[in-house]
């Protein structure tokens, strides 16, 4: 090691700096540029030109380079290729004299298919089943197969027993055994029917179809029950399940029967149908005309309503008007109705141009519907202790259905006459609900005030106002009413929700007609709402019940009122907020607003009134944090009072920006990620200070930013990880630095140095554990950058910075078999090389780096020679432990390589020890055949560049030395 003498190169960073600049050549426009020729064109199948040729040539020159992407697909994109075949096609559909497929497209046309504005059924199914539930007990009657004919007599002919089998089960089709099950709850009921379901399935698979009919039967019978009445709209529901799943079973048995040997066209008619099919689909038709009862038979003809198709071109065209008619034998109007619904959902899914049939359910209904105060429906509803106006809106589900049905794109002629009779009508108010909750929202808006008076007309008993101003409300929260009308409106119906006293039907209203307040009004009736709301919903405490509700009153506002300004100086804004005291309520009502705040505030803000507020609800949801809360909701929540603290400016008021950054640290401690915000937002506090003063502090400017070091240096320590201590240390003393305060700098880096042995050797990453030692290692090579240019300490000698650095890096315990200790040793070597130079690499305005204190000092140099020594002595002893294994050597190798680097870049190599050090490393690196020779061959061609250079000439000596060897 004694024999090892260091000396640094002597460098001219400007000379070398001008020699790497890549020389520039001018660029005129008109020369050629790579990416001109790649243009993707539509290509045109023409007469005579090959196939895939392009239509497009480029306006490039015929010497340009081709473009590979290009070149593989012979000029032609594959997408271009695809609208050429397409096109193709449909050039030779339309010339090929094809008039089944024009008419095709012609009926297509005219059957106007549903469109997506539409809302399905699907859509309603949940809602239903979740709204109409029940506490009382249900009863089902399951079906239990037959055991007739599973042993057929061994004397009778197998054709004669089927038939007497088929004969057989069709005597039982009504009259099979049953299974009656009482007391079962709703949950118990919905899973019996979802057993039938999979038992009619199953029924079908193993080629039992007239079980599978005897289910749809049983069920079928099942909505002529109404013995628990309010319970009905969701066993219509389940039921109606089986029904489409038995109707798309006979569809797709018989389309599969059309479709042996050629597919069936989607627009196929009764022509295309073969015998067998036609035949099998009338023989469902005559077992369904079997059936004695009326609902089974017509729910079931209903079901498989589509498979008249396979028949004849009319088929669904001459049955609607058939089933529409026997609807009006069932006696029951609630049963009815909801017969009616489901004629129409399979007709608007079967033909939904033929609205004759839609239209006629719906005047029958309203033929019927005096029958709800009929003598036989009030001794049901006393029966069952059903009040009216629960029993009215038992209908809303399938009379909503029907009238969607009917006034989707239906003229406005037709929707007005349905209006019309609607008003002719008493006790019209179910009626008029289902008219406003189906109609386009745009008539509804338009006719607002007529509504409004059909509603004063209402009989109050009969079904209540506020839902019937609810209904309104949703259809002008979609559209607007005339400008003109819209205050008298709004007082029309907050004159008839405020007299609510059931505290939820309020809020439910309320709700809905806070959108059309936010969306026409100004911050005044906004204020004057939510203070109705409050005072109805703080009495009892009955906000507690309406949660749901009050945040959809939240979300309202903010969708409409973004400017903060104004939300916060609503009087009741706040007070609204403290109705939310359930602590997981109150936090994702603070987070909706935090998020709406960091997306729509655009402009950073100094106004009291929203720092004020905005704090308030940070707080908040700060506050929620506690020792259960997840990693990821503590990640949610700082990223939310981060945004908050980003948009909060004050300007050139420095100083206050600091008190709200002091003030913030104190209320938001138990969040890391936030003190961390806090942290950069001080230093960039300084930062921005020294580039107003453009580095010349005065007396007040310097204390302020050695205030804006000192709040950072008492928050890092509050910090848990130990990384983000590392680097904020790290940069809160490069911020002091440029800021010349040299106290606080030497005391941030001290302080990051000291706490190195605390780096644990695994860390959390993303949940999995990883070694820390890159990270270190990479913490480490950015300090050894910074302490270029930090001066020394005039009490605690020459380096003591980097020396103390080394000695923690010497002690701290790293991972067995790990190089990163001789790797810090070698990182530090070029630091300590530019340390010798007269002129450092870079430096900072106004601060005297070890360049001007020492002025090149020979004992600093010596000093500087001497821990390079001792360092280089360290390497290789490091280096001779290599030598164990396969593992051992390729580790050696890289090392060696990399302080030969750092020898040739850094070292004087005109001393003939370290130029002899330099090519022992080299050959250590290439002993064992390590080291990779496309890496080898370009080092050695830039020390050839180099000798180049008069003042490099000595390297052409070592050049000589170095040699390749070879893979063994």
């Amino acid at each position: 090691m004694a024999s090892v003498q260091w000396r640094s190169r002597w460098r001219k960073y400007e000379a070398e700096l001008q020699r790497c600049h890549p020389e520039a050549l001018p660029v005129e426009f008109g020369d050629y540029h790579p990416l001109k020729p790649i243009m993707v064109t539509d290509t045109k199948t023409r007469r005579g030109t090959r196939k895939g040729s392009t239509s497009s040539s480029s306006s490039s020159s015929s010497s340009a380079p081709a473009d590979p992407l290009s070149s593989m697909l012979d000029g032609t994109d594959p997408l271009s290729m695809f609208a050429a075949a397409s096109t193709s096609e449909t050039s030779a559909l339309s010339h090929g004299g094809s008039g089944g497929d024009l008419g095709r497209k012609k009926r297509v046309k005219e059957e106007e298919p549903i469109g997506a504005d539409f809302e399905p059924w699907s859509t309603k199914r949940g809602e239903i089943l979740a709204r109409f539930t029940t506490t009382e007990k249900l009863s089902i009657n399951l079906f239990m197969g037959s055991d007739r004919g599973k042993a057929p007599n061994p004397g009778t002919s197998a054709v004669s027993e089927k038939v007497r089998t088929r004969l057989e089960e069709l005597d039982d089709l009504e009259e099979g055994s049953q299974r009656e099950l009482l007391n079962l709850s709703q949950q118990d009921y919905a899973n019996r029917i979802e057993e039938l379901n999979q038992s009619l399935k199953e029924a079908w698979s193993s080629d039992q179809k007239v079980k599978a009919l005897k289910i749809v039967i049983q069920c079928s019978k099942l909505l002529s029950d109404t013995s628990v009445i309010q319970f009905y709209p969701s066993k219509f529901v389940l039921i109606t399940d089986i029904l489409d799943t038995f109707g798309r079973l006979v569809y797709d048995r018989i389309w599969t029967m059309c479709s042996d040997p050629r597919t069936l066209p989607d627009s196929f008619t009764a022509e295309h149908v073969n015998d067998t099919a036609k035949e099998t689909c009338l023989n469902w038709f005559f077992k369904i005309a079997s059936i004695r009862e009326l609902l089974p038979r017509l729910y079931v003809e209903a079901a498989i309503l589509k498979c008249s198709r396979f028949l004849s071109k009319s088929g669904i065209q001459e049955t609607l008007p058939r089933l529409t008619a026997m609807i009006r034998g069932i006696g029951d109007p609630l049963v009815a109705a909801y017969a009616r619904a489901y004629l129409c959902r399979v007709g608007m899914e079967v033909a939904p141009q033929l609205k004759e049939s839609l239209n006629a359910n719906f005047f029958d209904l309203l033929a019927t519907f005096r029958q709800v105060s009929g003598d036989s429906v009030q001794r049901q509803l006393h029966l069952q202790r059903v009040e009216a106006p629960e029993y009215l809106t038992l209908y809303s589900p399938a009379i909503n259905w029907i009238l969607q049905c009917i006034a989707y794109r239906a003229p406005e002629q037709l929707l007005t006459e349905m209006m019309e009779r609607c008003k002719m009508m008493a006790n019209n108010a179910l009626l008029l609900n289902s008219i406003m909750r189906a109609f386009r929202p745009e008539f509804v808006a338009t006719r607002a005030t007529d509504f409004i008076g059909m509603i004063k007309d209402c009989d109050e008993s009969g079904f209540p106002k506020h839902l019937l101003y609810g209904s309104l409300g949703r259809s002008l929260a979609c559209a607007d009413p005339p400008e003109s009308e819209r205050l008298t409106i709004l007082n029309e119906a907050w004159k008839v929700i405020t007299k609510v006293r059931n505290p939820q039907d309020y809020m439910n209203c309320a709700e809905i007609w806070v959108e059309f307040t936010c969306r026409h009004f100004t911050k005044r009736e906004v204020n004057t709402v939510l203070a109705d709301i409050i005072k109805h919903m703080t009495p009892d405490r009955a906000f507690e019940d309406a949660y749901p509700q009050l945040q959809s009153v939240i979300r309202k506002i903010l969708t409409y009122f973004h400017d903060f300004s104004v939300l916060f100086s609503m009087e009741r804004f706040l007070p609204f907020l403290d109705m939310f005291q359930k602590d997981s309520v109150r936090v994702e009502v603070c987070k909706s607003i935090m998020e709406v705040f960091i997306k729509h505030q655009l402009e950073v803000t100094r106004d009291p009134v929203i720092l004020n507020a905005m704090l308030h609800i940070c707080k908040t949801m700060h506050d929620s944090v506690n020792a259960l809360t997840l990693e990821d909701e503590k990640r949610s929540l700082a990223l939310l009072i981060i945004g908050f603290i980003r948009m909060v400016s004050f300007g050139r008021d420095f100083e206050q920006q600091l008190s709200f950054c002091v003030e913030a640290r104190a209320t938001f401690c138990n969040l890391e990620p936030v003190l961390v915000q806090l942290i950069h937002t001080v230093n960039q506090l300084a930062m921005e200070t020294r580039r107003v003063v453009k580095g010349n502090h005065s007396r007040k400017t310097a204390a302020f930013v050695r205030a804006c070091a000192a709040y950072c240096f008492i928050t890092i320590p509050s910090l848990s990880s130990i990384f983000s201590r590392l680097h904020l240390y790290l940069l809160s003393g490069q911020v002091a630095l440029a800021n010349q305060c040299l106290s606080q700098a030497d005391a941030f880096l001290k302080a990051a140095v000291s706490i190195l042995p605390e780096v644990p050797r695994s860390i959390s990453v993303e949940g999995k554990l990883r070694s820390s030692e890159t990270f270190l290692l990479d913490f480490i090579n950015n300090f050894l950058a910074t302490l270029l240019v930090v001066p020394d300490h005039p009490e605690h000698g020459v380096l003591y910075l980097v020396r103390g650095l080394l000695n923690m890096v010497q002690d701290y315990t790293w991972e067995d078999n790990s190089d990163a200790k001789v790797r810090v040793y070698i990182s530090a070597l070029p630091l300590l090389a530019a340390m010798s130079q007269e002129t450092y690499l870079y430096s900072i305005p106004k601060v005297d780096s070890n360049e001007t204190l020492y002025g090149g000092d020979p004992k600093f140099l010596s000093e500087i020679n001497k821990l390079c020594e001792t360092l280089i002595g360290q390497i290789l002893d490091h280096l001779k432990t290599l030598t164990r294994d396969e593992q051992s050597v390729r580790r050696q190798s890289a090392l060696a390589f990399s302080l030969f680097g750092v020898l040739l870049a850094h070292g004087d190599l005109r001393n003939n020890k370290l130029s002899q050090l330099s090519v022992n490393l080299w050959n250590l690196s290439h002993k064992h055949g390590h080291c990779e020779t496309r890496v080898s061959v370009r080092t050695l061609e830039s020390i050839k560049h180099q000798a180049q250079q008069p003042d490099m000439a000595h390297l052409a000596d070592a050049i000589q030395r170095l040699a390749l060897q070879s893979r063994t």
